[in-house]
């Protein structure tokens, strides 16, 4: 039996950047060929993109994992990685998507709208690339980014063009059953329906999708019973029909007061989406009113009653039997041309551009603060000293070494300076702590040694961590000289 899912929880990561390549070009007769590593591949995204083939989020509710594939290494002979192959996530149309925290990342309407929800990571630099006056051969590659992980939300809004609302064992279901092919549950006894009901009513050359929403019941709006699961699915529908039980035992209800009762809850309920799809508040959407169950003498007298009021209102009013199919013509003929004028007034949502706001390249924005957990330590912040630690092989003194130039070039050198940083004290950026050396110069033309290798880190005499870890152990009786 298939399911209706309206509202996932979807974890994204995007693929990982692959590495770049250290490689030195080898060739009869050239002993000197050259760096010659090429550059890691990109890593492959995860997008969302509408499709209006696809109406239910029943898919991301079993496979609630996504994940683009990584990028490959850098090859030498300036031979690139491939990139990984983006993951492309069919939505339905009216998809909303919103982080964790509940704020709306993006309002996904119109066939073929894209959303970029986790971008891929960058391939490393190759050896080639990094060649500079002062490396001419570097003997080390930059490692490849990983791609962006985070847990989304996804919401569907966008169900029908009808939408039915009404209190439970209104009628809605057994009307959806009459109207269309679907085959909703209908029994003989007071229960509601605990998903949206859809279905398919033709009219001569117009089709169009009548929801019923379940759950509508006073307080509704506040999260009462389950009309605050299944609101969202009216924001967007064109129409909004009353469907009232004329034939209700309950002594203190009565056609008019439910009515009243929802158009309450309606005004009352905030779209979470401002101007939703150009449609404005539920409070002021075209309406009709269904005056249900009139094969029952008594509920046809009634609804003979009130239909002046709700005329007076200026609302179409319709009398009809689910049952024996009474006044159905008429209320399909008057829902087709109400939904035609909106859909003349409203043209389909062209799918929307993409907005770009890329950082400049040469922003140099990082900031230095104090570690709240390690006495005299420092934090740096900021994306490029962050991104730069993660791409660097610390297995390799070269690839230290030009961190280091890459961090005094930026200023942060300097702004530990200004802090009062002391020789020694903790530096952590990114996920990786340190002990600064303020004597290692940096920015300066590179000894040429070994490759792999960079003769300024074997220049300090300072105790390291390690051996001052070990005296303190010594001192304590922890340990021996040893």
């Amino acid at each position: 039996m298939s399911r209706f899912i309206d509202r996932v929880v979807l974890h994204v990561t995007a693929g990982k950047g692959g590495n770049g390549c250290s490689s030195v070009h080898r060739e009869k007769f050239k002993p000197l060929g050259g760096p010659d590593g090429g550059n890691g591949g990109r890593g492959g995204g995860v997008i969302f993109v509408v499709d209006r083939s696809v109406h239910t989020l029943l898919d991301f509710h079993f496979n609630s994992h996504a994940k683009g594939t990584n990028g490959t290494q850098g090859m030498g002979g300036n031979r690139e990685g491939a990139n990984g192959d983006d993951l492309i996530l069919k939505v339905p149309d009216g998809t909303v998507v919103l982080d964790k925290d509940g704020r709306i990342l993006a309002d996904m309407t119109g066939e073929g709208t894209r959303f970029d929800a986790a971008p891929g990571g960058r391939g490393g630099l190759g050896n080639a690339a990094l060649a500079s006056k002062a490396r001419k051969a570097p003997g080390f590659a930059l490692l490849g980014e990983d791609g962006i992980e985070r847990d989304l939300i996804l919401e569907l809004k966008s169900v029908a063009d009808v939408g039915l609302v009404g209190f439970p064992s209104a009628g809605k279901s057994s009307l959806v059953s009459v109207l269309s092919a679907a085959k909703p549950k209908i029994a003989d006894y007071p229960f509601t329906t605990l998903v949206p009901n859809l279905g398919v009513v033709s009219s001569g050359d117009t089709t169009l999708t009548v929801a019923d929403v379940p759950g509508l019941i006073p307080g509704a709006s506040e999260g009462r019973g389950l009309g605050l699961e299944f609101l969202r699915h009216i924001e967007r529908c064109a129409v909004l029909a009353h469907v009232v039980d004329c034939a209700t035992l309950d002594p203190g209800r009565d056609p008019v007061s439910d009515v009243d009762a929802l158009e309450a809850e309606l005004a009352a309920y905030k779209p979470a989406l401002s101007g939703d799809a150009s449609l404005g508040d539920l409070a002021d959407r075209p309406r009709i009113v269904v005056l249900n169950k009139a094969d029952i003498p008594e509920a046809a007298e009634l609804a003979e009653m009130v239909t002046p009021e709700f005329e007076a209102r200026g609302w179409q009013v319709f009398t009809i039997s689910a049952i024996s199919r009474e006044g159905l013509k008429p209320l399909i003929f008057a829902l087709a041309k109400m939904v035609e004028d909106y859909r003349v007034a409203h043209p389909p949502a062209e799918p929307r551009r993409a907005v770009l706001r890329p950082v400049p390249r040469n922003e140099d924005g990082f900031q230095v603060v104090k570690d709240p957990d390690v006495p005299g330590g420092f934090i740096v912040l900021g994306t490029r000293p962050e991104r730069w630690v993660a791409q660097t092989q610390f297995s390799n003194d070269e690839a230290v070494g030009y961190l280091a130039d890459r961090l005094a070039r930026l200023g942060v050198e300097a702004a530990l300076i200004k802090l009062g940083a002391e020789p020694g004290a903790s530096v952590t950026i990114g996920t990786v702590s340190f002990d600064w050396e303020p004597m290692t110069p940096s920015g300066v033309e590179v000894t040429r040694t070994g490759r792999g290798t960079d003769a300024r880190l074997d220049q300090v005499d300072r105790i390291g961590a390690d051996e001052r870890k070990h005296a303190r152990r010594v001192r304590r009786g922890l340990d021996t000289e040893e």
